[in-house]
């Protein structure tokens, strides 16, 4: 395991925790979701206005955090390979830009339409 971008591997394919994370990342800008989402702070404010025990109210808590964590994470994945693929785009612009000033085309102009649409390959 190693602690580079997530956006920057070697063969350019998707790996499982990418594949993961865009699953989830789908899920959890679905409307279901937010509906949960509503629910569970609702059974939060009901088990404290209820006067529920320690145990219930820590449950709740917990599973709150639990799922705060999980989209904090998820978020930052999405977050990097976004940035990545913008910044590609951005490098890739410029460099054909300069090409088109120096008055040809070369491997800058097929850097760019390579870079198009590069955030559904990451």
């Amino acid at each position: 395991m190693t602690l580079s971008h997530p956006a920057a591997r070697s063969d350019g394919a998707r790996g499982r925790f990418e594949r993961l994370a865009e699953a989830a990342s789908n899920l959890t800008s679905s409307p279901a979701f937010s509906v949960f989402c509503v629910l569970l702070v609702a059974a939060f404010v009901a088990v404290h206005a209820a006067g529920l025990s320690t145990e219930w109210q820590i449950l709740v808590g917990d599973t709150m955090t639990a799922i705060t964590l999980l989209l904090l994470a998820l978020l930052k994945n999405a977050e990097r390979r976004a940035e990545h693929a913008i910044q590609r785009k951005l490098d890739a612009i410029a460099a054909a830009l300069l090409e088109q000033n120096e008055g040809h085309e070369g491997e800058a102009h097929l850097a760019l339409r390579e870079a198009i649409r590069m955030e559904e390959r990451l």
